[in-house]
């Protein structure tokens, strides 16, 4: 077993020789003749000493100097210090104490006491140790399930209007790296660490008055008019007023800021912004940030109504003066850092410099507080439990959380009144209310879905139906999967949301009942399977869509050899292979003659579901060896424009068809030509 090393510094050989003897048989011991020698040592090897004896009068740098250089460089928040002297005035022990010394011991020297004292602070360090890894994960842990929270919200935000989830993602990354820019230019407002955190996350709800706005008026494609442009207007005004209207939390400082921001970050530093003509910094600091990140992200976003603008051309709109007036001081933050910008547009919210800060901050709660770790940490608790139940509260959308151990299903608060259950359910797989809510075996299946995730990916969609209010309808549970960090993860539970889709699943039935199918087949007709595709793309806004065109290689040969009963009988054989093939979610149909259309929601692997779909048409129908070509375009980069994506489809399987035929082909621009200009 491998010893722990200790450092002696004092210039007296004797006693070093004497503290060696004491203390060899069970740790490794580095001497040091004075205090240079001693931080020549810790420079060079700080993380493999476990704890130092330093003597106070040395030549060249006495031990008082040690200690000074110490705090310097950090090294002393690792290491713990047991100063060995005879000089035992109290101004001498008060000033080792001062700088970071743990213990005192006075010379001539008790093996006893010395041996007992070492192993008493190293156990002290190692405590500490673990409180502070307890309480870094502990927060870590919370700040990583708010930002799933904010992730959740973005998502309902997006099912709501048509801008991108990641929009409220990208506004709070920016408004994170303005205010860090903004403390370290100027002292004028006189933000904390705290302060960014908190406005960085009370950014999520700067539009969240538009869930009040007509989604005709939100996801218009084209210039607003003015009176709809009066209504738009009208969102800051409904988002504060949403806020101000909940019944609790109002001297919650997250709410209070929320207000400001929801109300006030379409002002501008000129005084010609709305609603209320705020002027300078008339305007909180926390909402004239967002505005500004709000409006670069809008500009560098494609929206419904426009394309979006180069980093280069935003900022240059931006400084010219043509989204409106901003703080110069946040002008030039922007200005100095515009790489920083497109990089935060991709920053993970929770990466290495996140976990700095959150170690920065567990380290000063037991430094600051001493024994009261556990009253900090369950304040800390509190106040994600705040946050949580307010994101919850203002998106009015079920929300719940599981965990594996113990087995617990947690609802929020307004997801918990809707359901009619408790708002914590132990044993959910046991709960008779639940069970009665969720009907028969669906609990075995959501658990199925959800363990069937991975960390790769650990996002999945079940549509069932749930009992709401006593009424049975049709909801669509959104759920990510959570995962250990151990070097062998484990599933840990889960979170997600609820969404009502119970009129888009009506819907779904009626046009399926309704729909015109080819007869010779059974699939849908083209009409048809047009008009429940555009559908999807429509409820399923923000996913990734898939769609192909499939032919029959070679189909007049089995018309022309075999004749048109033949040929019909291998149509109706493609056509039954690709309905078994595919999912019930998914959409199938006969374009005419031997095409198939073929529409995918997907989260990876799409090359690997095509090919496994393709070989499972192919076949053999009475000797006659049938083989498709596939031609595929897909929705992140096209969007959701279905004659853009069947155009697209078709000119890969143009493609495919000209170079080999038998084989998948996915649209990409090398295949522009195949098209015309108006086509793509």
């Amino acid at each position: 077993m491998k010893k722990e090393k200790i450092l002696i510094a004092d210039d007296s050989e004797m006693n070093r020789s004497l503290l060696t003897d004491m203390l060899a048989d069970n740790y490794d011991i580095v001497e040091a003749e004075d205090g240079v020698e001693a931080m020549s040592v810790l420079n060079s090897s700080a993380s493999d000493i476990s704890l130092m004896l330093l003597d106070i009068v040395m030549p060249r740098m006495d031990g008082f100097g040690v200690l000074e250089a110490m705090n310097r460089n950090g090294i002393i928040e690792d290491l713990p210090v047991i100063i060995i002297s005879s000089e035992t005035s109290s101004d001498h022990v008060r000033k080792a104490y001062s700088l970071g010394a743990t213990d005192f011991i006075a010379r001539p020297f008790d093996p006893e006491v010395v041996q007992r004292r070492v192993v008493n602070t190293m156990l002290l360090y190692a405590k500490q140790k673990r409180l502070i890894s307890l309480v870094e994960d502990q927060v870590y842990e919370k700040e990583r399930q708010s930002d799933l929270m904010i992730d959740i919200l973005s998502h309902v935000m997006e099912f709501r209007n048509g801008e991108s989830g990641l929009h409220i993602l990208h506004v709070r990354n920016l408004t994170d790296l303005l205010l860090s820019c903004l403390v370290r230019k100027t002292d004028r407002y006189k933000l904390t660490m705290a302060d960014i955190s908190l406005i960085s996350t009370a950014s999520a709800l700067h539009d969240i008055g538009k869930m009040g706005i007509d989604e005709k008026i939100l996801n218009k494609p084209g210039k607003l008019t003015d009176e709809e442009f009066a209504i738009m207007k009208t969102h800051s005004a409904i988002g504060a007023n949403m806020i101000s209207d909940l019944p609790v939390h109002q001297q919650e400082q997250l709410v209070k800021t929320a207000y400001e921001i929801c109300r006030w970050h379409h002002e501008r530093w000129d005084g010609r912004g709305y609603p209320d003509g705020l002027k300078g910094d008339e305007i909180p600091i926390s909402a004239q940030v967002v505005s500004l990140a709000d409006v670069y992200d809008a500009l560098t976003s494609e929206r419904v109504y426009k394309p979006p603008y180069s980093h280069e051309e935003a900022v240059e709109m931006i400084i010219a003066g043509k989204c409106g007036a901003f703080n110069p001081l946040l002008l030039e933050c922007l200005t100095e850092n515009i790489d920083s910008f497109r990089s935060a547009l991709s920053a993970d919210p929770l990466d290495e410099v996140k976990r700095r800060k959150i170690r920065s901050i567990s380290e000063e709660t037991l430094k600051n507080e001493g024994g009261g770790v556990s009253k900090r940490t369950l304040r800390l608790l509190d106040r994600e439990r705040v946050k949580n139940s307010f994101y919850a509260s203002m998106t009015e959308s079920i929300q719940f959380e599981y965990g594996v151990n113990p087995a617990m299903l947690t609802f929020s608060v307004w997801g918990a009144k809707k359901l009619g259950v408790d708002e914590i359910i132990m044993n959910p797989e046991k709960d008779p209310k639940l069970g009665e809510i969720l009907g028969e075996g669906s609990w075995d299946k959501i658990m199925r879905g959800v363990r069937a995730t991975t960390i790769e990916n650990p996002e999945m969609r079940l549509d069932l139906p749930l009992k709401i209010e006593g009424e049975v309808r049709w909801c669509r549970l959104v759920i990510r999967s959570l995962w250990n960090d151990e070097a062998e993860p484990a599933f840990e539970g889960a979170m997600g949301i609820v969404q009502d889709i119970n009129d888009t699943h009506q819907k779904m039935q009626e046009l399926e009942k309704k729909a015109a199918r080819d007869q010779l087949t059974g699939l849908l007709n083209r009409t048809s399977a047009r008009q429940q595709i555009e559908l999807k793309m429509i409820d399923h806004s923000g996913g990734n869509f898939a769609l192909a065109i499939i032919d029959i290689d070679d189909f007049k040969k089995a018309n022309d050899v075999y004749g048109h009963m033949f040929g019909d009988e291998v149509l109706k054989f493609v056509a039954g292979n690709l309905r078994d093939s595919i999912r019930q979610t998914d959409v199938s149909g006969r374009y005419g003659g031997e095409e198939f259309l073929m529409f995918l929601e997907y989260k990876t692997d799409i090359e690997k579901t095509v090919d496994r779909i393709r070989r499972s048409i192919c076949g053999t129908y009475e000797n006659y060896n049938v083989s498709v070509t596939v031609g595929v375009a897909l929705s992140r980069d096209l969007g959701c424009d279905y004659e853009k994506l069947l155009k697209a489809a078709d000119a890969a399987l143009y493609y495919g068809k000209r170079n080999g035929k038998a084989q998948y082909c996915f649209y990409d621009d090398s295949m522009k030509d195949l098209l015309t200009a108006e086509e793509i």
